[in-house]
């Protein structure tokens, strides 16, 4: 890490650290806070235990909580970690900073959301879809249906995409790799480029673009997209790669793990506990956010464009290769973005 990342992160966590010790348990989430924070304080009204949350935010973002928990992996300060994408979390199990917990609340998560390992468990998820402005394309037939679109000189100029250098678009982008292969991803992205895909700093900011009509479409999370709608902008998303044949949706769920070596480790038990129930899960699908939720029995979120899993056909990739995928993936587009 360079010497102005390491002033970021020992300048946040020393005030982090000291109005923190008191806690009974500490939580790093990566959710944003105004999805997660009124969980946390729901957490502590049920159990009487008191958190010391640490939310991630956009002036930390290139360093990030996950910078944090290796830069502590020596003396962990942190117990639990919540992240809103699951590759970050997988990468610290790599790295061997994680500790298997098989949680109870999670008997009913499907095996493909639970490290084999017990390191992390998946729930709560959002997929990866095109953001339509219906002002621009209001005929359904018209509109784009795959990932391929982004590269068709058709759409040349038209549409967006978050930078691929953190969060769930670079997930998306690590994960590309192994599910096109070397050359097929390395001509995707090299097209991408060649069609003049404008490429902005987030997914919000896509999701706003796009939804003021200066796009006819962008790729962002369901999250986003369903914050425009219910502010009544002219928006409608589309489920890419649907058809026979086609890859598939990418769906990303939120993840959670216990950091080894962490101060509290039997609180930490009870909050992943509570975080990973049918109840949390429920709650956070009705919320803005309008999380997918991972078991078929939990109620999915109430806007129907928003597709429960089951109703969609989702994309197959692995999350141990995509986490190994993420920082040379990040540094190409770095580099790109540099010229």
């Amino acid at each position: 890490m360079n010497t102005l990342r390491r002033v970021l992160v020992a300048a946040s966590f020393a005030s982090f650290s000291a109005c923190g010790s008191d806690a009974d348990v500490t939580l790093y989430v990566a959710l944003d806070q105004q999805h997660s924070e009124q969980l946390v304080r729901k957490f502590e009204e049920e159990t009487g235990l008191s958190v010391h949350a640490r939310y991630d935010t956009e002036a930390s973002k290139t360093v990030g909580l996950v910078s944090a928990i290796i830069e502590e992996a020596q003396r962990p300060r942190c117990d639990v970690f919540w992240n809103n994408e699951l590759a970050h979390t997988v990468r610290l199990g790599q790295k061997g900073l994680l500790t298997p917990y098989e949680s109870p609340s999670a008997k009913d998560i499907p095996a493909s959301f639970k490290d084999p390992e017990g390191r992390w468990t998946g729930f709560a998820s959002r997929a990866r879809v095109f953001i339509v402005n219906t002002d621009l394309l209001p005929d359904p037939a018209e509109r784009p249906t795959s990932l391929m679109d982004l590269v068709d000189p058709k759409w040349k100029g038209r549409c967006a995409v978050a930078k691929p250098l953190t969060g769930t678009t670079l997930t998306h982008f690590a994960a590309l790799r192994g599910v096109l292969g070397e050359a097929k991803y390395a001509e995707f992205v090299e097209g991408l480029f060649a069609n003049e895909v404008v490429f902005l700093q987030s997914n919000g900011a896509t999701m706003r673009e796009t939804a003021a009509g200066k796009f006819a479409f962008a790729l962002t999370d369901t999250d986003d997209y369903h914050v425009a709608k219910t502010k009544g902008h002219p928006v409608t998303c589309v489920f890419p790669d649907q058809g026979e044949g086609h890859m598939g949706t990418m769906l990303i769920p939120n993840s959670i793990a216990i950091v080894a070596g962490g101060p509290h480790p039997d609180a930490a038990k009870k909050l992943v506990d509570w975080v990973l129930s049918e109840r949390t899960e429920a709650l956070l699908a009705a919320a803005k956010s309008a999380q997918i939720p991972v078991r078929a029995s939990v109620k999915g979120p109430t806007d129907p464009t928003i597709l429960s899993i089951g109703a969609f056909h989702a994309l197959d990739w692995d999350p141990e290769a995509t986490a190994r995928q993420l920082e040379p993936t990040s540094r190409e587009f770095s580099a790109r973005f540099e010229r």
